[in-house]
């Protein structure tokens, strides 16, 4: 059995580090119709569509409403220059985000009823069947479309994270040992005893608790990164983090 750090194994290591700088990506997207801007732009609809769909959900009468508006709001959003006006200084990234949805519905929502969804744009490719099965499962209580918002907003940070740390994983030819060591990321541990898990990975007990801790250590990295994409100081990226784990705190009450 081996007893050597699991990340010494042969194979590449993955990144040391998630190179963002702050606010990047919302500046790059609000820099005109270049392909970057637009492929920047593009991964910010992705990233806010759902928790804004659910926001939406809340707020309007019916599901096919709440599509209606969140697809020509993001549509709207992929033509216009509205993200050139941001201004950092001004708030977080998803303050303006909602702010600038709940105009667009005092705006829209009427003339918005009598068009075809999207206003006879072209479509972008958002998953509305799978977002209402996600919205299926959202607690069944009386919480504000805020709370909603911020909800959505938190897990879908922390699932972007989650999916970058697999892919270095899987890059490094790891994926069965963060398969076996992605429920540490919770603070509640693995499943089964870190003993077993060495034995079944022909590791040392020691190795895999050293590549648990290394394992949420790079977790915190990259999700600090995700949030720095978005803000424009350390200290805002310590704020979000407050506003990301009190919404998941309050999920599970």
């Amino acid at each position: 059995m081996s007893t050597g750090d699991p990340y010494d194994q042969p194979g590449p290591r993955p990144a040391q580090r998630f190179a963002s700088t702050r606010w990047s990506l919302v500046a790059l997207a609000g820099r005109g119709e270049s392909p970057e801007a637009q492929e920047a732009l593009s991964t910010l609809c992705q990233i806010y569509w759902y928790p804004i769909y659910a926001y939406a959900r809340r707020r309007l009468a019916s599901a096919d409403d709440a599509q209606d508006m969140t697809q020509a709001f993001f549509t709207r959003l992929l033509e216009k220059d509205y993200l050139q006006a941001v201004d950092p200084a001004r708030g977080k990234f998803r303050s303006f985000l909602r702010t600038a949805f709940d105009h667009f519905l005092a705006k829209e929502r009427d003339r918005a009823h009598a068009q075809k969804r999207g206003g006879g744009r072209a479509s972008l490719p958002l998953d509305f069947q799978s977002g209402e099965r996600r919205y299926s499962c959202e607690p069944a209580d009386h919480a504000t479309p805020e709370s909603i918002f911020e909800r959505r907003w938190a897990v879908t940070i922390l699932e972007q994270a989650l999916t970058r740390l697999r892919q270095e994983f899987e890059h490094a030819g790891k994926r069965e040992l963060f398969e076996n060591l992605k429920g540490t990321l919770t603070g509640e541990g693995p499943a089964e005893p870190y003993a077993s898990i060495g034995g079944r990975l022909d590791v040392s007990e020691q190795a895999v608790k050293v590549a648990a801790h290394r394992l949420r250590r790079r977790y915190g990295e990259l999700l600090r990164a995700e949030i720095a994409q978005t803000v424009t100081s350390d200290a805002e990226i310590e704020d979000e983090l407050r506003d990301l784990f009190s919404a998941v705190r309050s999920q599970k009450r």
